[in-house]
């Protein structure tokens, strides 16, 4: 927002000048300070600082205001939102763990139990399942497809989305499709969830409420994180998605009762001649 305030000034008035001027010198006092304050300082009317406030696009002071103030919280742009350049490493853990804990718990308060019983009735019974996701959330549904085909399931992840569509053409009533994604609005991923939807398949969609992706599922498994993904690589998201999957994978072994026990002893063993003997 700074930026766009110094390169507005060519187009300002003098006095108006005086206001943009006060408030790239002091931006965070700016942002705490009432239009009269801002007037004074500037040696300016308070209506002039309402012009200049629209002359930038904005409503007046106090719609100005909140924007500046967002504006200066921004982390680094593509990053984190959190993060300033410069920050040191404690903060930075910090940071990274607490707003990890706070949207798991989030996630946690927020789960609806019941529709997770109603998706892993679904799992439990499928021929098939498929996991599908794009970018990052197709890691997470390779992730789910790793963990899932140890109880002895049916399953496959697909990235790409050639194939997800193909693959979304042949399913069908007995089968099942997790849909997995952050923004429940990447067209390619919906093209083939609703070929799926066509032929009866059921579709468990992880993703934030309210989505075009939501709206289109059997059962809808809530993932809702206060994160900007347009703007920053997700991490929020994908740890909410990743805990999810784990709460259905756990939740198809109870199912299942001792058989994931027999199936799961199996995998281990098999695993035993790959890794060395400590010294």
């Amino acid at each position: 927002m700074l930026d766009k305030i110094q390169q507005q000034l060519p187009g300002l008035s003098t006095a108006e000048c005086r206001v943009a001027e006060l408030v790239l010198k002091h931006p965070r006092d700016a942002a705490k300070s009432a239009v009269g304050d801002i007037a004074r300082l500037a040696r300016v009317s308070q209506p002039t600082v309402i012009r200049f406030c629209r002359s930038l696009g904005y409503r007046g002071w106090p719609d100005f205001k909140v924007k500046l103030a967002a504006s200066l919280m921004a982390g680094i742009p593509y990053v984190h939102s959190s993060l300033r350049a410069g920050e040191p490493t404690a903060e930075l853990a910090s940071k990274v763990f607490d707003n990890a804990v706070s949207a798991l718990l989030r996630a946690r308060n927020d789960l609806n139990t019941d529709l997770v019983d109603d998706a892993v009735a679904l799992l439990v019974q499928a021929r098939r399942i498929e996991f599908y996701g794009q970018g990052n959330s197709g890691i997470v549904a390779a992730d789910a497809q790793h963990k899932f085909f140890r109880y002895d399931l049916c399953t496959v992840a697909y990235a790409d989305t050639h194939i997800q569509m193909m693959a979304a053409s042949m399913l069908g009533p007995r089968d099942v499709l997790v849909a997995i994604s952050h923004s429940g609005r990447s067209k390619d991923l919906l093209d083939a969830v609703a070929v799926a939807r066509r032929n009866d398949c059921p579709v468990i969609a992880i993703t934030a409420g309210g989505t075009p992706l939501a709206q289109m599922a059997t059962v809808l498994l809530r993932a809702d994180t206060e994160e900007d993904t347009e703007l920053y690589s997700p991490m929020l998201s994908r740890l909410v998605h990743l805990a999810i999957i784990d709460l259905l994978a756990l939740g198809v072994a109870l199912a299942q009762g001792t058989n994931s026990s027999r199936v799961l002893e199996k995998t281990k063993k098999s695993l035993r001649g790959k890794r060395r003997k400590p010294a």
